[in-house]
């Protein structure tokens, strides 16, 4: 059986890749801020939910000692971890960012990714195998003029991914996939953005007039495809648009 493991599951991105997971029949955790109601109800027997904030220092002590989280690893062969959640402010040159905000993006972006690989590494059996995707950007690849935080984040998730691969930890396969432009709250964060803050906003005004931007449904299909293919894993980051 396969159970995965997904944070920022509620909205945007996440919630397509979980539809895509529980279309197949795969059982899925999600771990969010915010509960989906419907999607429980739609699927009540393969949805499980905790609500939790992923950007508080506090929030992987509770998970590493989760009854919940150790139950749902158990019985299946294969685990899936998806590292979906984040955040992609501050938004702006180093003078505006405030720490908190600074704080909250590395815990959410790098430091939950990077524990839980870890902790699900150490509570998986000899039995069972472990796959996991990072989401990342085509910003851990480009410096953004304001995204310094960012793209300094996801850059982060793809020296992981290589670096794993490297540590060849048994049952362990791990790829750092940027899943392209997708038509989410976090790009029109983006585009309300001032100017001033983020100088190629007008860029992304632009994908989102000229229906540029791919949904997060379509995107997820793609992403779980891409997770559950036999190739999984051989490279340690990709782009979803290769593909």
């Amino acid at each position: 059986m396969i159970k995965a493991i997904l944070t920022g599951h509620s909205k945007g991105l996440g919630l397509g890749i979980a539809r895509a997971l529980l279309e197949r029949g795969h059982a899925v955790l999600g771990i969010s801020r915010s509960q989906c109601d419907a999607l429980e109800l739609q699927y009540p027997t393969l949805l499980q939910q905790i609500s939790l904030d992923l950007a508080s220092s506090a929030s992987l002590d509770w998970l590493e000692s989760s009854r919940d989280l150790n139950d749902f690893i158990a019985n299946t062969t294969q685990l899936l971890l998806i590292n979906n959640a984040g955040l992609v402010s501050p938004i702006g040159p180093l003078g505006s960012q405030a720490t908190l905000d600074i704080s909250r993006s590395v815990q959410l972006n790098v430091t939950v990714p990077l524990a839980m690989s870890a902790l699900l590494t150490q509570k998986m059996q000899s039995h069972q195998k472990l796959r996991i995707l990072h989401v990342s950007s085509g910003a851990a690849q480009s410096a953004y003029p304001g995204w310094s935080v960012y793209c300094a984040t996801k850059a982060a998730l793809d020296m992981h991914a290589k670096t794993v691969q490297q540590d060849q930890s048994p049952n362990v396969a791990i790829c750092s996939l940027a899943p392209g432009v997708i038509d989410t709250g976090m790009q029109t964060q983006i585009r309300e953005t001032d100017e001033l803050l983020f100088p190629n906003k007008q860029r992304f005004i632009e994908l989102k007039n000229t229906n540029s931007l791919s949904s997060p449904e379509t995107t997820g299909e793609q992403l779980v495809h891409y997770l559950l293919s036999p190739n999984f894993g051989k490279l340690a980051v990709d782009d979803l648009r290769a593909h």
